[in-house]
């Protein structure tokens, strides 16, 4: 047998021949008994026969859980629904005796009527308090708790060893001890005020403490606070804060608050003025007349000179914490943190790149990584050199300068 012979019959196998009708045909035929095909007649049969009948009975599977519109008698229910009073929503005022069986209950019918009445069953003539229904809060006040945590840990928030002590101070150790300051006599600190540049970790260290603490963490932008309507944005505080109190423990992350915390002035149009009444509701719920409970209030601005007086006094915001610019040991601590993810030489000298940002933030430190990252991916290489940190800090640092906001914002700070 030939070469040639063989690639002939390689070939052969490689295309086999195309099926003809008869041979699909007895394909189809391989497999089946002698009542193959009336069984599957008389089950095709079954089928339709079962679809009839359903049809004709009018069963449906409804999303809505009700039953067949054949079923519906809808005189009857309408009768019937004009027959039965609605219940009224009513607000209970005062609890008369609480606690035992013949407790009464004080409750305001839509401001018209007050009435004394006990719990129990319908009765068309007597008032009687069927379900309690939830305490009233607008949906978009219960949307700002943070549901799951952050991933941000303490370690992620780099040369912020001060900041970070006297946050854990505030926030953890009241939660954790609170016997220390009971034996002491003091009430523990209830506000923090972080201030400082952009970019020096002021929200990532409050997302650290999210991530930390098991109480609820309500996080509010100022500017949320800042509606259309009169007294629209004060309500919304109001109800922040009754959410809040209902918890156990919590905590409050007012960002940006330079927003609504603006000193007051006239400005002879009365423009700021809505502005100023959230911000006083903001202060009376800090510490007003009502206790706060165990509420924790966090706020961060990069504007401090601007808040008012009156927001920033202690017993309000008892701390005040700066974030600065980092040094040098911060700087070369921020260079590892964004690089431990990343695929970097192994000898990097991180203290000689920290020397080549001076005044930079922590976010001028994560776009110079990012950058480092760009320039490796534009050589199409696997890892990141020195070469490629020196060349973006060149770029970020040096290039960026004239976008710098820090020496704008230390004026300020």
């Amino acid at each position: 047998m030939g070469s040639g012979d063989v690639e002939d019959v390689f070939k052969d196998e490689k295309s086999p021949p195309p099926l003809d009708e008869d041979d699909i045909a007895l394909l189809k035929t391989y497999g089946l008994g002698p009542y193959s095909t009336s069984i599957k007649k008389a089950e095709k049969e079954i089928k339709e026969m079962a679809k009839r009948v359903n049809d004709l009975c009018g069963i449906k599977e409804s999303d809505t859980g009700l039953a067949a519109p054949s079923q519906w008698d809808l005189v009857s229910d309408k009768q019937m629904m004009q027959e039965e009073q609605p219940l009224q929503v009513a607000r209970c005022t005062k609890i008369i005796s609480p606690n035992t069986e013949d407790a009464k209950y004080m409750i305001n019918v839509k401001q018209i009527a007050k009435f004394v009445v006990g719990l129990g069953r319908v009765d068309r003539n007597k008032y009687q308090i069927q379900i309690p229904l939830p305490p009233k809060i607008d949906p978009s006040v219960t949307m700002m708790t943070v549901e799951e945590k952050p991933d941000v840990t303490y370690n992620d928030v780099g040369g912020c060893k001060e900041q970070i002590e006297k946050m854990r101070e505030v926030v953890e150790l009241p939660m954790l001890h609170p016997e220390k300051f009971v034996k002491l006599g003091i009430d523990p600190p209830k506000g923090v005020l972080c201030y400082g540049p952009p970019g020096t970790g002021k929200t990532l260290l409050a997302r650290a403490v999210a991530n930390r603490t098991d109480a609820c963490f309500i996080r509010v932008i100022g500017s949320e606070l800042v509606q259309k309507y009169v007294g629209e944005g004060a309500r919304m505080v109001r109800e922040l804060f009754q959410m809040a109190r209902s918890k156990k423990a919590c905590i409050v992350f007012f960002d940006e608050i330079d927003a609504i915390g603006g000193a007051r002035f006239d400005d002879g149009v009365g423009g700021d003025n809505e502005v100023q009444r959230t911000m006083l509701e903001i202060v009376n719920q800090l510490d007003g007349f009502d206790a706060r409970g165990n509420i924790k209030v966090l706020m961060a601005t990069n504007r401090p000179d601007t808040l008012d007086p009156a927001l920033l006094r202690p017993g309000r915001l008892d701390r005040k914490v700066e974030f600065g610019l980092p040094d040098l040991e911060s700087r070369a601590q921020i260079f590892k943190i964004h690089t431990r993810t990343m695929n970097c030489e192994r000898d990097v000298r991180f203290e000689l790149l920290a020397r080549l940002c001076p005044n930079s933030t922590g976010a001028d430190i994560r776009s110079v990584c990012t950058e480092a990252g760009m320039y490796a991916i534009r050589a199409r290489r696997k890892t990141v050199t020195e070469k490629d940190f020196l060349d973006a800090v060149n770029k970020v640092i040096k290039g960026y300068q004239k976008f710098s906001a820090t020496p704008k914002y230390m004026v300020y700070n």
